[in-house]
């Protein structure tokens, strides 16, 4: 497998089954730096390690997923939030867009090949963004 860019990712799932899928599944991808959280309270106390992604399980218990789209991008909007749910709703994936989060990914349809385009994109997005000239201003998140 190729080398990854040191990323740091967090994975917050109320549910440790899909949890674990999804940790191994990206460890497979060769990233290393993967944290599990199974609820949403510890995960937020610990955004202080700056992780680089989120991967959020839609909705999780409480706070529901979208307050936990606004406390990240107000404590730290450079984190990317991919949000993984068992269902495809619109409404969600609008607020959760509007929010701040980079992509959605609806499970069970293929989701573990897009879990990888998504890592590939934000590690894309990630080196464009340091390759700008110093002094530019910071463009949204695509």
């Amino acid at each position: 497998m190729e080398t990854r860019r040191s990323l740091s990712i967090f994975i917050l799932d109320d549910n440790p089954f899909c949890g674990t899928i999804t940790e191994q599944h990206i460890r497979n991808l060769d990233y290393t730096d993967v944290d599990l959280f199974t609820d949403a309270e510890t995960c937020l106390k610990q955004l202080g390690r700056r992780p680089d992604i989120i991967f959020l399980d839609y909705p999780s218990k409480s706070p529901d997923g979208l307050d936990i789209v606004r406390k990240v991008g107000r404590i730290n909007p450079d984190i990317y939030i991919v949000v993984l749910t068992d269902q495809e709703n619109r409404e969600a994936t609008a607020h959760s867009r509007k929010y701040g989060a980079f992509d959605y990914i609806v499970r069970g349809h293929d989701d573990l090949n897009k879990i990888h385009t998504v890592l590939k994109k934000i590690e894309e997005v990630m080196t464009l963004l340091e390759l700008r000239p110093p002094g530019s201003p910071t463009p949204q998140k695509l």
